[in-house]
């Protein structure tokens, strides 16, 4: 059998569950008997059926006992908001179950395979496991570390500019590129940008050209100089909204307005460079909000920063064909002496988007 054609099917499914399963994983499932896909299923959104469930209750057959299931992610083997998958597959006496990945959470952690092959079932693992791994690697850091998943998003020039000196930056890619970051931005649970992206271009930081879910809108702003007037705050839904500043401010007038519109102020304490602490706050939205992953937009500080802080685990950059010459570079706060002391990233992936270029890097 084509394991690899079949898990990457699954794959495929897990993907349709993009911006609803937070802080849930990932998963696709699908049935196989002779050599023919027979039913399918993925986890369509947090607290609903599991992917191998939604398989199941999908498939048009009563006896399971010659067929072969894939899931990208090992059977859960607890009872949590829905009952152990483990266990239903075993009880449905399936022939055969093959996994992408397994599930580092500690109440699954190997048992779910464990509680499949003690029943006699044939298991196979790491089945296209790096494609697996991927796909969940916001809800990998998530079990693992207990922290957000942090990935900053830059739109930039050939030469390597977000904008022009002037802070002008409309629009350096093309639609589809625009059309791209709507749909990170629906996947993850956070946008952050610094107060200067709020001054300069006045961003909803919603989802608008794609249908989907619209993320937490967080701005960092030490010393809450943003107008009451900006775009964020005449959105629906203002308890999605969470601006950062430090905890001494003396705005408390305009800090008791921001909060009567709905949304949330959250103090955050200073660095030793009157910046606020980004490991803090980004531990604050994970612990009061439950905010797993950040899509980090702006400008060049909040970039420069979160590189220094050494909090980002992946880069996506759009590059468009144009040069802008002597402008505003996303790292230009970053200054090296040492061509040792270099940020290492590694390329992921890289597409074409129109006429820009789409490259994908991660941190080891």
């Amino acid at each position: 059998m084509n394991h690899n054609k079949f898990m990457r099917r699954a794959l495929k499914l897990a993907d349709k569950g993009n911006g609803y399963v937070s802080p849930n994983p990932k998963v696709g499932a699908v049935i196989v008997k002779d050599n023919q896909i027979i039913s399918e299923g993925w986890h369509k959104k947090y607290g609903s059926a599991h992917a191998e469930v939604e398989a199941i209750n999908n498939a048009k057959i009563d006896n399971f006992e010659d067929c072969t299931i894939y899931v990208n992610l090992e059977p859960c083997s607890h009872y949590g908001k829905t009952p152990p998958c483990a266990e239903l597959i075993v009880n449905k006496k399936f022939k055969r179950v093959v996994v992408g990945s397994k599930d580092p959470n500690p109440l699954v952690a190997g048992k779910g395979i464990e509680i499949i092959k003690n029943a006699g079932i044939e298991v196979i693992t790491d089945v296209c496991k790096e494609e697996c791994d991927w796909i969940n690697r916001i809800f990998f850091k998530h079990i693992i570390k207990k922290k957000p998943y942090i990935m900053l998003k830059i739109a930039q020039t050939i030469d390597a500019c977000i904008a022009l000196k002037n802070g002008e930056s409309k629009w350096i890619t093309c639609e589809k590129s625009r059309i791209e970051t709507h749909k990170l931005r629906s996947e993850f649970d956070a946008i952050l940008v610094g107060k200067n992206t709020i001054l300069t271009d006045n961003p909803t930081l919603n989802v608008r050209l794609i249908k989907g879910r619209d993320p937490y809108r967080i701005i960092c702003d030490t010393n809450l100089v943003i107008s009451l007037e900006a775009n964020i705050f005449k959105l629906d839904n203002q308890s999605k909204t969470i601006i950062c500043t430090n905890n001494k401010s003396a705005n408390l007038a305009k800090a008791k307005k921001i909060k009567s519109f709905g949304a949330i102020i959250l103090e955050i304490s200073e660095n030793s460079t009157a910046q606020l602490n980004l490991e803090e706050l980004v531990n604050k939205l994970y612990e009061k909000y439950n905010i797993t992953s950040i899509m980090v937009e702006g400008g060049a500080g909040i970039y420069s920063s979160f590189l220094k802080s050494n909090l980002i685990d992946e880069l996506q950059i759009f590059t468009a064909p144009k040069i802008f010459g002597n402008a505003r570079n996303p790292f230009e706060m970053i200054t090296l002496n040492d061509i040792n002391d270099v940020y290492k990233f590694e390329l992921k992936k890289v597409k074409i988007i129109d006429s820009d270029i789409h490259s994908i890097f991660f941190k080891k």
